[in-house]
């Protein structure tokens, strides 16, 4: 099981500071890579738990964000290339890139960068993005109603100038001639593409078959919903000639290490998953290894747990649960 850690850069304050030191032990402990999380606005009506739908479209949390709209958090597209001059050997991404804030061209010409900054080490993850009141803000709106479409002519665009010298496209979103776009990227034949939403199985698949994805990250699966998703979406990968063992399947998850025993109850998107003591973590960790899942994305919370205890948390989890988990 590989080990990636999804940086908090959706805080009410985060520091440039707490964000090198997790990034900084992330490639001392040899994780596979470091993702940050896109979030353009937080929108007043979140204060107030007013959002048009809850976080997430997910029935189990509120109309509200957790990180206040005065909050003092980062964006997480720019620092991409911040993080690829920082690190050496942990991958990079971002989870998950919601295309409609973005023209696609330019979305694909600056991934091509950023992997010829980091050599070769970014992870492509896209989205379509699920708050009106955002894509608003990000001057998006009219694309909402059809953002599914976008990512599909994203991944499209994407890969049609990461592979040629010169290429044109003619679709709902973009439309242009022939164009050269500079630098490709690094990783041949491009950079692996991951997936996230999109909560149908044979959806899913389709778009995997048709486009090569590389990857799927849920957030907050539990051990069970992970294994339904996986083995339904296994099944329509089948029926296309595909394998799901060739599917980097991952989760973004909360993890905490506490000093007692906690309720880690199956209660859907808002259980304890990795939040417990080191021997709950472990057993969580070795079904989640049994039900398929192959990178865990830690997620630190987002209030209440200090960066400075979740540096102490991943240094155990490296050097005293890991081990444990590797040998079951």
């Amino acid at each position: 099981m590989k080990l990636a850690l999804y940086l908090p850069t959706f805080r009410n304050h985060v520091t440039v500071q707490e964000l090198a030191d997790l990034t900084d032990l992330a490639e001392e402990l040899d994780f596979d890579s470091v993702w940050t999380l896109d979030r353009v606005v937080v929108p007043e009506a979140s204060d107030r738990g007013e959002l048009q739908y809850s976080f997430g479209m997910m029935k189990e949390f509120p109309t509200q964000l957790p990180v206040e709209s005065r909050g003092k958090w980062f964006q997480g597209w720019p620092l991409l290339p911040w993080l690829a001059a920082r690190t050496e050997k942990v991958r990079i991404g971002m989870s998950i890139t919601n295309t409609p804030f973005r023209g696609p061209g330019v979305f694909a010409a600056e991934c091509a960068t950023i992997d010829q900054l980091s050599n070769g080490r970014l992870n492509v993850g896209i989205g379509s993005g699920w708050m009106p009141e955002e894509f608003a803000a990000a001057s998006a709106a009219d694309k909402f109603p059809r953002r599914h479409a976008h990512v599909r002519e994203t991944i499209e665009i994407c890969k049609g100038i990461w592979t040629n010298d010169l290429f044109e496209y003619h679709g709902e979103f973009a439309d242009f001639e022939p164009c050269g776009f500079g630098h490709k990227p690094v990783q041949s034949p491009h950079p692996p593409i991951y997936f996230s939403g999109l909560r149908d199985p044979k959806r899913s698949a389709n778009r995997v078959a048709k486009y090569g994805l590389a990857g799927w990250i849920g957030i907050q699966d539990t051990p069970r919903e992970f294994t339904e998703w996986r083995t339904a979406i296994a099944r329509e990968l089948e029926a296309l000639g595909k394998s799901i063992d060739d599917l980097d399947m991952c989760s973004m998850i909360w993890f905490t290490i506490t000093d007692t025993e906690v309720d880690q109850s199956d209660n859907g998107k808002v259980s304890n998953i990795l939040v417990g003591t080191a021997d709950q973590i472990t057993d969580m960790l070795k079904r989640y290894k049994e039900a398929g899942l192959t990178m865990p994305l830690l997620w630190p919370p987002f209030a209440d747990v200090p960066v400075s205890k979740t540096l102490d948390d991943l240094k155990r989890l490296k050097e005293e649960i890991m081990p444990k988990v590797d040998a079951s």
